[in-house]
């Protein structure tokens, strides 16, 4: 009978470094616990360990080291602990992933408070789950001796794994390597490595260290590898309208829509998985194509590692709540691959399926027809009805010197991820003053700006003509716009000689464009409408004055470049500069 399985075998969510514990009072092969969950915050582990706690007997929560908690029930003897978890899953008290744990991988104990039971006695499983034992024999006979599974000699043990395939031998060493016993290259020679590392596997589940795998073991080890895998319904699926036959796991998804080059599986378990078959004509430049827009895509956050080659593209994309994983490629005019998007924290069977569906993938004849569609919704944030990823924050900004360098709200630069600046280029802050609500971003990449901002260095007269450049509707429009009105002050409501007031009517989007005079030369910057408890007409908007924006320029190193235009500007170049300088400023998770 298998004494002990490895905590790295059934850990479905996390992959720890083994912590060496002291010998609980028996056995430390006996002693074991059921996990049934984990939570990325103790928080949320404490809620769930106190739920679990009205439904199951010995609750019990602990660290699990890299700040996960999970919450177990034992500790338990091995064959009774399998009991627990088998009866458990089948009443539905517990998730189907829940798995045997060992003492050696649990850290500080969190639940129930002040409790330390990690190094105490097992406890009994509750009777109602606990297959009744065997009675004694009565009086004067003997009971009869359990029969022990056979098992092959070392010898036949090496003559059986001679008739082993290449695949099969990798795969061996591919599981040991998951186990947490291998960790050289996966040839499938069985050297000395190889051999030491079944030796040590077979001493940690209670087998003679022979070195050599018999039949039994190797069923038992792959049983082992794909425990993580169990309730996932992995399936070949064959999708003859996209020509792709792959491994799901159906337990998770289902066929949802076609809206090419997109096959849409959606959720339909507990885990929140869904995945994507790709499928479409094109050459190099689709490829490509469809490599950047799948970026702009809600399901590839944007951290992450990504590759592109000349026929090929690999996409991973990961944040708090979900990972996503996207392999691509171009054969015969037939592009083809799938996405994988699943749940964050549960990386060991992502990790997993990813690999049965890469190996699984089969090219068929045949490409979506870009026809195929099923749903009729249609919107601009909308790409073949995958959400596209919206920034938390858009507003105006404008060029103050020839290498790209923007000025913009503070209001845009608070609290972001990234910033962008036009969708595709990001920028770092290198002043910020929010007192006077201006921030001056530098971009990664040096551009080359149609125009530049030149400040006007008098004063405009009141009533004058003036004009505001922005993206009014914060990026729905594909260049900005121009708003007209009239200069009502040079000061602010309350004497302020460091703001003008304007007579014009500005969107949120607008908010740190350029403020032009009736001669086209730049005198501020739109601020933002101040939120307070007056509420001050619509066509009241301010401006920040060109002296606080050549401060806050030179603590970046930046001088601005002084306008000479004088006279009335046309229309046509006011609206040329306008749109040459200014950009849109983005602010993303």
């Amino acid at each position: 009978m298998i004494r002990f399985i490895l905590a790295a075998i059934g850990m479905a969510l996390f992959v720890f470094p083994i912590l060496t514990r002291p010998a609980l009072a028996q056995d430390a092969d006996e002693i074991v616990w059921v996990q049934i969950e984990a939570q990325p915050s103790l928080a949320a582990a404490t809620d769930r360990a106190r739920a679990y706690t009205t439904l199951l007997k010995d609750v019990n929560g602990f660290s699990l080291g890299g700040g996960w908690y999970g919450i177990v029930v034992g500790p338990y003897r091995r064959d009774e602990a399998e009991q627990v978890r088998r009866s458990y899953v089948r009443e539905g008290l517990v998730p189907r992933d829940s798995f045997v744990q060992l003492s050696s991988r649990l850290r500080q104990q969190f639940w129930p408070v002040g409790a330390n039971v990690l190094d105490g006695d097992v406890v009994d499983a509750p009777a109602d789950v606990v297959a009744p034992q065997t009675p004694p024999a009565p009086v004067g006979q003997t009971a009869p001796l359990a029969q022990a599974p056979a098992d092959e000699t070392p010898q036949q043990a090496r003559r059986s794994e001679r008739d082993l395939s290449p695949q099969d031998r990798r795969d061996l060493q591919i599981a040991l390597q998951w186990a947490g016993f291998y960790n050289s290259s996966i040839d499938g020679a069985f050297g000395r490595g190889t051999r030491r590392s079944m030796s040590e596997w077979q001493q940690a589940n209670g087998y003679d260290a022979t070195g050599v795998l018999t039949t039994q073991q190797r069923t038992e080890l792959r049983k082992q590898y794909n425990a993580v895998l169990e309730g996932l319904g992995l399936q070949v699926v064959r999708d003859a309208k996209a020509g792709i036959e792959i491994m799901l796991p159906t337990a998770e998804v289902a066929l949802g829509e076609y809206e090419p080059p997109f096959v849409q599986y959606n959720t339909i378990g507990d885990i929140g998985a869904r995945v994507l078959l790709i499928s479409q004509a094109g050459d190099q430049d689709t490829l490509f194509g469809l490599y950047d827009i799948m970026q702009t895509l809600e399901i590839v956050p944007l951290v992450g590692p990504r590759e592109r080659k000349n026929t090929s593209f690999e996409l991973i994309g990961e944040n708090g709540s979900m990972i996503s994983q996207t392999q691509v490629s171009l054969q015969d005019g037939h592009i083809k691959g799938f996405t994988l998007i699943w749940p964050a924290g549960d990386e060991e069977r992502r990790r997993r399926v990813m690999s049965e569906m890469s190996k699984s993938f089969v090219r068929l004849p045949g490409v979506l027809d870009p026809a195929a569609g099923t749903s009729a919704d249609q919107a601009v944030d909308l790409v073949a009805g995958l959400q596209v990823r919206q920034p938390k924050i858009s507003r105006s900004g404008f060029f103050v010197d020839n290498n790209g360098t923007v000025a913009t709200t503070s209001e845009a630069v608070g609290g972001c991820g990234r910033l962008t600046i036009d969708g595709d280029t990001d920028a770092d802050v290198v002043a910020n003053d929010p007192t006077h609500g201006i921030a001056i971003l530098k971009p990664r990449d040096a551009l080359a700006p149609l125009a530049v901002a030149a400040f006007g260095l008098g004063t405009p007269r009141l009533q004058s003509e003036i004009s505001v450049a922005g993206y009014s509707y914060e990026g729905v429009l594909s260049a900005a716009t121009l708003t007209f009105g009239k200069l009502s002050d040079v000061r602010g409501l309350d004497g302020e000689e460091t703001i003008t007031r304007l007579a014009l009517t500005a969107q949120p989007g607008d908010v740190g464009g350029p403020v032009f005079d009736a001669s086209g030369n730049v005198m501020g910057m739109l601020l933002p409408r101040a939120d307070g408890a007056q509420e001050l007409p619509q066509d009241v908007s301010f401006a920040l004055g060109s002296a606080i924006i050549a401060d806050v320029a030179s603590t970046a190193g930046l001088t601005l470049n002084a306008g000479d235009r004088t006279g009335a500007i046309a229309p046509r170049d006011l609206r040329q500069a306008a749109q040459g300088m200014t950009v849109l400023v983005s602010c993303w998770e």
